[in-house]
């Protein structure tokens, strides 16, 4: 069992950073790729990018591409998810995964899921 633990959330004007941190506990995290997902209301959580157990492969949805960086310690059991040139469009609650299944950005290729953390971006 995993458990993930999201931080770095917060307000930010647009065009400002932030970076958002994914502590796994349980069992370690370098056996897993290591997601980033993204929600608001009424629309389903959708992939923001994805990073392999070993750090050398990552993807991007191509909103966030250019502008998000995922990177990953494995030995602080962390993934981090660095965010410039935020816009308003950003904004959502970031869920963190972990997942054994493949990488990619479906949703069941991820076993567990962190509780969220909210970004809000103003204009």
């Amino acid at each position: 069992q995993v458990q993930l633990a999201e931080s770095g959330g917060g307000l930010v004007q647009a065009g400002g950073s932030l970076r958002l941190s994914c502590a796994a506990s349980g069992r370690t995290f370098d056996g897993y790729a290591g997601g980033w997902f993204r929600q608001t209301p009424g629309k389903e959580r959708e992939f923001v990018a994805v990073i392999s157990s070993s750090g050398k492969i990552t993807y991007y949805d191509d909103s966030v591409k250019a502008r998000f960086t995922i990177s990953r310690d494995n030995a602080k059991n962390t993934v981090y998810l660095q965010m410039n040139s935020l816009k308003p469009e950003d904004t959502a609650v970031y869920y963190c995964a972990a997942g054994s299944r493949g990488l990619g950005r479906a949703r069941d290729l991820y076993n567990y899921w962190g509780q969220g953390t909210r970004v809000t971006v103003s204009s």
